[in-house]
């Protein structure tokens, strides 16, 4: 009688969750098909917040895939704070509002018949320096470009000589050390040297 009772309980619990399951998810369904539909709605759902996707974007021109305007902004640093360049920020990051405002800039500054070197130079005059990716290669700039290169130069030039210094002390450490053994026991040696050869 307990094991009927037991299985009672059991039996019980399932069907009690199954009603409540069944309640929640009709509640559900009534619920999204009182909502009025959207311009998103149909066999791949319904969008209940489309401010949740982030701001509008502006309607893509041709100069937002053109190579040379995206070589420029790959020079350009986005000043968002993101540390990426204008092209990568204004491509990846859909909340930036940083980026396409300097992607229209460098377009108008393209349309007034600047090439790219005048363009980062417009930039370099409006921003300063930081807005490029890469610092110019001039001044204490320079000392940027060099430095780790005659670091790694200077480095591995004493670790060679501390090398070549040491196999000089090795070789020179070498003394003759004379074997005092009996016949018998060099014989011995040799043998099991040629054991040793031989296995």
């Amino acid at each position: 009688m307990n094991e009927q009772l037991v299985t009672s309980r059991r039996t019980f619990l399932f069907r009690g969750t199954a009603v409540v399951a069944g309640a929640i998810f009709a509640a559900r369904r009534a619920s999204a098909q009182a909502q009025s539909p959207l311009a998103g709605s149909g066999p791949t759902g319904m969008l209940g917040d489309p401010g949740a996707a982030g701001r509008a974007q502006a309607p893509t021109t041709s100069g937002d895939n053109d190579a040379a305007i995206q070589s420029i902004e790959k020079r350009l640093r986005c000043t968002c704070g993101c540390t990426l360049d204008v092209y990568t920020c204004r491509t990846t990051d859909f909340s930036c509002t940083y980026s396409p405002e300097l992607h229209r800039e460098v377009l108008a500054l393209q349309a007034g018949g600047m090439n790219g070197q005048q363009i980062i130079d417009a930039f370099v005059a409006k921003y300063g320096e930081q807005a490029l990716m890469a610092p110019k290669p001039q001044g204490f700039n320079l000392a940027g470009y060099l430095l780790p290169g005659t670091l790694v130069a200077a480095a591995g030039s004493i670790m060679l000589w501390i090398l070549s210094r040491r196999r000089v002390r090795t070789g020179a450490e070498l003394i003759p050390v004379e074997v005092h053994a009996t016949p018998e026991e060099l014989e011995r040696l040799r043998a099991a040297m040629a054991e040793g050869e031989g296995g």
